[in-house]
């Protein structure tokens, strides 16, 4: 019990000579200060809710108010509705200093309903969702309601810098969509998977449950749409993430690489040290709410609920259902290395570290000859196994004593730091180093990531880095966003000398990192077992990374169609030269368009999409007939996507529904099938450039790999990409090894040749039909 005693700074005493005060003056200031700390971020919190409050109207704004109230009240003149001389009726005189209260009063009145004015204006303008379908084809013209709207919203959210959650008020909430509309795009989008005995069982069941259940489990969801701020994302993260039993390693963890053709420093300690600091500066203009919301086309405002739970952040593990536990604060991180915990304070006498302090901190781990304790090596692993064995293995031996206390440090840390003892290696002419890259950052061997925390930064003993995410607190662009502003800062920061060590000098010795001490003895047998699940689980995963360096975002644009309905369509053709049939296709969409929305799956399997396959498979298509279909294809898998940014998808309305019909205790044949349909081709992109910080044009080697995920299905495929220039494409492929029907390296062939054909399709189309040439005449273009 060292460290219980350790964490004594005050004891008092009665003795026969008198009293006995003990106290340990560095114990102490480290209390006060985190006092400090706490009470300044509460009044910086109050601070900012007032002004997230009002906007887009400005807090000094009242002041101006208050100055004219007071002109008109002095110099003779009326307020409007004479409001000051009916305030001072109610007000004990009519001193002067009487009549400057009625004046303030006035103007706090008048300013107020200017300020919700504009508040609501604005959340009646971005319910408008025309803009998304407005052509962006050059050319085309923008309509007229469009253009009046653009130029209203782009001066109410430009004219007064946004804080992180100031449009939150703004923000509209997600539609409902009718039962009807979402039946015909669910019978629309299942048309290509389905012979015509089995679509007609389909189109009977859909329009029974349309006609009967549907209608009373609709009026229960209307009910839920109206009196919460967003009818689907506490379910789906109640049911489709804290319910679920599996583990989260590979089955929902997902991962991040750094920015692969530039090395800023070999040195291990000197990454880590700038890495630590430059995420506590992210998460201090988070806690500030100085982080700069995003906004499509630099004026439509996403929802930035989700960047709250992004550090201090843990999934506890439950017997039935897990929980997310955020803590307000935190002063330390904790580091692992070679199976050994450490606690690492990061805020140290009334200041954040500096990266040349923090190195130090991290050498003294690096040089540490410290061995494990017995379970301590394997420890992690129960992170990684079946979600109610740990939550029993928590609550029986981690609920108390020695382990309580090192179990809530970890929980407790801004973010969890691994210090790998392998390097994380790219080369171009070794495709197989990128793909262990990746295997590292998703799983690393089972036990050296904390699974539950919101995520684990992972630095190789080259210096570089990854991290891996926990999914249930946010999606990945949050995460995504997080590691873009950090790798654009370590670039321009120039945090690191000739030796490739950090910049400065110590101002102080900071604090030694204190090894977390542990009593895992009777618990082995469970830690052993946890092991076992987590190696099996990372042996049966299989990843590819691709490279595709053939073309890029630039010749998609040339052919004038939509990169990511480009890539989508390319997907199916691999996916079905691969299987040999289509199969049900999922890609997340965003819907944080709207208040605390998360994601909607578009459905990139489409009655045109299959059209088009059929026609590149069949030797007697032609190859205009071949372009024309693929347009058709993209257009039809743009709407879709459109559709569900605005919150007309399938599956959300879908799940709801299924979960109302699970409270109500009533069986419903359609959603049950529906909602067990394999999703055997999982695909994400990976934002790239959310911010106007990610500038290519300034630092061509800022490129980020992007990251990938687990596959879905066991049969399935897992397919991350990232459009990360004109003339590159990353592809993060996963599949299980244990399935005969998958390989990742076949299929990132049928991708890569997928992407060829295209390509030769359309430069085919090029040449059998040139652009006519423009005639000059007198220097005008005709």
């Amino acid at each position: 019990m060292a460290e219980a005693h350790s964490a004594v700074a005050f004891s008092f005493a009665i003795t026969h000579e008198g009293f006995d005060i003990n106290y340990d003056h560095e114990v102490l200031n480290l209390v006060f200060s985190s006092g400090v700390r706490s009470w300044k971020k509460r009044i910086a919190r109050a601070r900012n809710g007032i002004r997230n409050g009002v906007y887009p109207a400005h807090i000094q704004s009242l002041w101006l108010i208050t100055a004219i109230a007071l002109g008109l009240h002095f110099a003779g003149y009326q307020a409007p509705f004479n409001l000051t001389n009916k305030i001072l009726v109610y007000l004990p005189s009519n001193t002067i200093n009487w009549q400057i209260t009625a004046c303030f009063l006035t103007a706090l009145t008048v300013w107020l309903s200017i300020c919700f004015t504009m508040r609501y204006t604005l959340k009646l303008l971005l319910m408008y969702k025309g803009w998304m379908y407005e052509s962006r084809a050059p050319g085309s013209r923008v309509s007229i309601p469009t253009m009046l709207w653009v130029a209203v919203v782009r001066v109410l959210s430009s004219w007064n810098k946004p804080g992180l959650y100031s449009f939150q008020g703004s923000l509209p909430r997600l539609p409902l969509p009718s039962v009807h509309d979402t039946m015909q795009r669910y019978l629309r989008s299942v048309r290509p998977l389905l012979d015509d005995e089995n679509y007609e069982r389909m189109t009977a069941l859909a329009n029974e449950f349309e006609h009967t259940i549907g209608k009373k489990l609709q009026r229960y969801l209307l009910l839920k749409s109206w009196t919460s701020t967003n009818y689907v994302s506490d379910w789906w993260e109640e049911y489709v993430y804290l319910r679920g039993r599996s583990p989260l390693c590979v089955n929902s963890n997902f991962y991040g690489t750094d920015a692969i053709f530039m090395n800023l420093t070999n040195s291990q300690s000197a990454r880590a040290a700038n890495v630590i600091s430059l995420l506590l500066n992210f998460r201090r203009l988070i806690e500030r709410q100085e982080l700069q919301p995003i906004m499509v086309q630099g004026m439509i405002p996403l929802c930035s609920w989700q960047y709250e739970r992004t550090f201090n952040t843990v999934r506890v593990p439950g017997l039935e259902t897990d929980r997310i536990v955020h803590y307000r604060d935190s002063n330390h991180i904790v580091v692992l290395h070679k199976g050994c915990y450490y606690k690492m304070l990061i805020y140290y006498k009334g200041r954040t570290l500096r990266p040349c302090e923090l190195q130090l901190q991290i050498k003294e781990i690096l040089e540490s000859k410290a061995t494990p304790l017995e379970g301590e090596e394997h420890l992690a692993a129960l992170t990684a196994w079946n979600r109610s064995k740990w939550a029993e293995t928590r609550n029986t031996y981690f609920s108390y004593g020695t382990n309580h206390i090192a179990l809530r440090t970890i929980e407790s840390a801004a973010f969890v730091l691994s210090l790998d003892d392998e390097p994380f290696e790219f080369d171009l002419k070794r495709p197989e180093l990128l793909d262990s890259f990746g295997k590292k950052l998703l799983h690393g061997n089972g036990y050296n990531r904390w699974f539950d925390k919101s995520f684990t930064v992972c630095v190789g003993n080259n210096g570089r880095v990854g991290f891996n995410a926990e999914h249930t607190w946010s999606d990945a662009a949050i995460a995504s966003h997080m590691w873009e502003n950090l790798i654009i800062d370590d670039l321009e920061s120039d945090g690191y000398d000739e030796t490739g060590n950090t910049k400065g000098i110590p101002e102080f010795t900071p604090p030694t990192p204190t090894r977390l001490h542990w009593d895992l003895k009777a618990c082995l047998p469970q830690i052993e077992e946890a092991t076992i699940c987590a190696t099996k689980l990372c042996n049966e995963v299989d990843l590819r990374i691709l490279v595709h360096q053939e073309y890029g975002k630039g010749f998609m644009k040339k052919c004038r169609l939509s990169p990511d309905a480009f890539i989508q369509m390319a997907l199916q053709l691999a996916y079905y030269r691969d299987a040999g049939r289509f199969s049900l296709t999922y890609e997340a969409s965003m819907t944080r368009l709207f208040r605390e929305g998360r994601t909607e799956t578009v459905r990139p399997c489409t009655i045109e999409s299959s059209a088009w396959v059929k026609a590149m498979e069949n030797p007697s298509t032609t190859n205009d007939e071949r372009v024309e279909l693929l347009k058709k294809a993209c257009e039809r898998h743009q709407l879709a996507y459109q559709d569900a940014m605005c919150g007309n998808g399938i599956d959300r309305h879908l799940f709801c529904l299924y979960v109302v019909s699970k409270y109500l205790e009533v069986d419903s044949p359609f959603l049950n099938e529906v909602l067990s349909e394999p999703w055997r081709l999982s695909t994400s992109q990976t934002p790239h450039g959310q911010t106007p910080k990610m500038d290519l044009k300034k630092h061509p080697n800022c490129i980020s790999a992007g990251g990938g995920f687990g596959p879905v299905a066991d049969d399935g495929y897992g397919v991350s990409y990232i459009i990360a220039g004109e003339n590159l494409i990353f592809f993060h492929i996963s599949a299980k090894n244990t399935c005969p029907q998958t390989d990742v390296h076949r299929f990132a062939k049928n991708i890569c040749q997928a992407l060829a054909d295209i390509r030769s399709m359309f430069e085919q189309h090029m040449k059998d039909h040139p652009k006519p040439a423009k005639s000059i005449t007198n220097g005008v273009s005709k």
